[in-house]
This record gives structure tokens, C-alpha cells and sequence, in this order.
């Protein structure tokens, strides 16, 4: 059967930069909440992984040309998992296929148990600048509720560890509205965070996701079901407890300190353009967006054999889904994802994007909410209030056209 997208280069041209996201599908166990494209047990696939991620960086090198790279994010999966050698060799090709000012943002995601300081010395010296560790609780037994590999004492050692090597630009990642888990354990685990002092912070709610082992143990009645204003106590409790400690809210789920939001991501809320390379990984540019074959198996496979078919057209076998994007669909998700976002939209920035002003295509939307007070209006951004954080996928379906 004759598979594969056909794509025409010239649609994705563009002359504005990018985020670029590596996904590295990798993990030593995987945690009973995550239904994330990752894999175990299949570390005899890492080198030719690693070898086709090389080969699409490659082919997207030549359709994009010597686009300008803004950031690199390594996620996963577990990046830190494999060895340092192959983060090498793909930076090494992003550096070749594109403009890469040696200055931006580098991201790689790690687990604590990961952080060897011989390892993490040479991920600082191949480039890697900022490191997302996955902390999650400084609570033991939420960490084993959780599925997670390391305990509170090793999280904390291996921020360390991090400091003393010379990171500069560290977050963690922290979960709330766990099972089991109660305000003071969540005030704890925010406490000793804040005293560590990374550059950074995100806090997740935990999604119990269909078809993971926490799902079934919730349904079963071996673990209780997490309670939702529980959650959103933990939640107001956070924004307190940050913000008097000179942490800034930049977006729904994160704070970091002066000049350290994470600019990768940005890219995402911004509705900015990013190639997202690995198997499963997601790209937004110009009016497409497209996913890469899930299966790391079939994803290798799938780029031995790329052709062009002509002069103008490329058949490309690794992408899965490619969807053209419709002028409704660009302001959806651009008030959806810029809502997110502390300073909200800018209105001036919408009207030069899309030819027309936020009130004159939503202007009965707006009305609502304001009366609703979930969002908050100035001469110069709509953005979400206090109330609407709480309550952002409300928010955000008001704005689907």
C-alpha cells in the first residue's frame, strides 16, 4: 500500500523564525499517569532513532532552508535517559540545517535520578543551557502513588548537583490535585521548591487520563479520586505563596523569576511557528499543522524512504496528519493559547495579524465573560482574571468559531 503525505516545499517557506522540539520517546519506567508518547524497554532502538531524527532534521533543512532557529527543546519521554553522545549529534545537525544564534534557550528535560554530574557536565558543554526537571512532590509516598523512579532526597540533591555544575536556568515541574495528597503536603513541597530557587516553576494539575494504571486504580477503588476544589485550593495557595517570593506569573501554569519565562513555550502560547521533530512530535508552520507517526519502530522505518516526485512535490512518509488551517482556525487557537498567557492578547498585535479587531468577532463572547468576570479589559489586552484561571477551559470554548 502506498503511504506517506505529499507536500509542496514552497507551502512552507516562511521568513520567521522557529522553535524547534526534539522528541526523544525514551523512558527507563514510565509513570502510572502518563499517556505521553513514550516507551520502555525498547533501548535497542535509541541509535537508529537517533540516526532518523538526523535524516528528517535533514529533509526539513532543505525545505525550510537556513530558517532562524529561536529555541531547542529536548522532551520526552525522558531525554536525560540516553547518552550524552546522541544530544550531540542532533544539536550538531539543527547547528548545520539552520541559523542558530549559540545564545538561545536549550531545554533539556531530566528526571532526578538521571542527574550523573560527569553526564550533565558534558550536556553543559555541548550547549545545553537550561534544564525542566521533573520533580513533581517532595512527598515520598505521592512519588510512589505517582510511579516515579526517584524520592524527594534525590530530587533535591540532584538540583544541586545542577548549581555546583554551573546550570543557570533551571525549572521543576511540580503536580497537584494528586490522590491522597493534602494541603500541607502540597504547602511542603512548595516551601522546600521555593527554597530551593530555580529560575522557574510549573505547576500541573494531574489529568487521570484513560488507560493508565492511576485510571485503573482510581476506578478500582484502590486509590481515591482526586478531589477538584481541593485542587483549585492548592492552586490559589501556589499563586500566594510564589509571588511572595518574587516569582512572576507569566501563564496559567507558570511562574518563573525576572527574565526566565521559558521562551520555548511561549512560542507555543504566542501561536508562533515551531518544527517539532521524533516520532508523535507536533509542528505548526505557516497555515499547517502536522504530526509525525507515533511508533518509534514505524517512525524509523518510515524515514528510509523519502522521495521527490517531482520538480515541486515531496512525498514525505513520517508524517502522519497534515491539516491546512482556515482563517477561523488561526484566531481560535490564537485567543485560546494567548489567553493562557498572564498579559493575555495584545490587541494591537491581533488587528495587524488578522485584518479585524478581538470586538468585532467577539464582541457578544467578550460581553458575557466580562459579566461573568472571568476576563479582565484594558486599552491594550483582554486577558483572563483570577477567576478565569480557575475556569480557563471555559474561557477558551467561548472562542472556538
Amino acid at each position: 500500500m502506498d503511504s506517506g503525505i505529499k507536500i509542496n516545499p514552497k507551502d512552507f517557506h516562511n521568513n520567521e523564525s522557529l522553535g524547534i522540539y526534539i522528541h526523544i520517546p525514551f523512558c527507563q519506567t514510565k509513570c502510572f499517569y502518563c499517556d505521553f508518547n513514550t516507551y520502555t524497554k525498547i533501548e535497542d532502538q535509541i541509535e537508529d532513532y537517533t540516526s532518523s531524527l538526523i535524516s528528517e532534521i535533514n529533509i526539513w533543512g532543505k525545505i525550510l532552508g537556513k530558517s532562524s532557529i529561536t529555541s531547542i527543546f529536548f522532551g520526552g519521554g525522558t531525554p536525560s535517559y540516553i547518552d550524552t553522545k546522541f544530544i550531540k549529534i542532533i544539536l550538531d545537525s539543527i547547528y548545520e540545517n539552520f541559523y542558530v544564534d549559540k545564545k538561545i534557550e536549550v531545554t533539556l528535560e531530566t528526571n532526578p535520578n538521571d542527574v550523573i554530574k560527569n553526564k550533565f557536565i558534558d550536556l553543559l558543554n555541548i550547549g545545553i543551557n537550561r534544564i525542566s526537571m521533573g520533580v513533581q512532590s517532595f512527598d515520598d509516598n505521592l512519588l510512589r502513588i505517582l510511579g516515579r523512579r526517584h524520592d524527594s532526597k534525590e530530587a533535591e540533591n540532584s538540583y544541586k548537583t545542577l548549581r555546583e555544575i554551573g546550570f543557570e536556568n533551571i525549572s521543576i515541574d511540580l503536580m497537584y490535585g494528586l490522590p491522597y495528597q493534602s494541603i500541607q503536603s502540597w504547602e511542603n513541597t512548595l516551601e522546600k521548591s521555593i527554597c530551593l530557587d530555580p529560575n522557574h516553576i510549573s505547576l500541573y494539575s494531574l489529568q487521570v487520563e484513560n488507560g493508565t494504571p492511576l485510571k485503573s486504580k482510581i476506578n478500582s477503588g484502590i486509590y481515591e479520586k482526586p478531589d477538584d476544589d481541593k485542587a483549585a485550593d492548592m492552586y490559589e495557595k501556589a499563586e500566594k505563596s510564589l509571588i511572595n517570593k518574587n516569582f512572576f506569573q507569566y501563564e496559567i501554569s507558570n511562574w518563573s523569576k525576572k527574565s526566565f519565562e521559558c521562551v520555548h513555550n511561549k512560542i507555543y502560547w504566542e501561536n508562533n511557528f515551531y518544527l517539532g521533530v521524533g516520532a508523535g512530535a507536533h509542528s505548526h508552520i505557516n497555515n499547517f499543522r502536522f504530526s509525525n507517526i507515533k511508533s518509534p519502530k514505524t517512525y524509523i522505518n518510515s524515514l528510509i524512504n523519502n522521495k521527490v516526485l517531482s520538480s515541486e512535490i515531496m512525498k514525505i512518509n513520517f508524517i502522519e496528519s497534515l491539516d491546512s488551517l482556515s482563517l477561523s482556525d488561526e484566531i481560535s487557537e490564537t485567543m485560546m493559547m494567548g489567553m493562557r498567557l498572564n498579559e493575555g492578547i495584545n490587541l494591537i498585535k491581533f488587528k495587524n495579524k488578522f485584518g479585524k479587531t478581538i470586538y468585532e468577532i467577539f464582541n457578544n463572547e467578550i460581553k458575557k465573560l466580562t459579566n461573568l468576570n472571568l476576563i479582565e479589559l484594558s486599552e491594550t489586552h483582554i486577558k483572563l482574571s483570577s477567576k478565569g484561571r480557575l475556569l480557563g477551559n471555559e474561557v477558551f470554548q467561548e472562542f472556538i468559531i
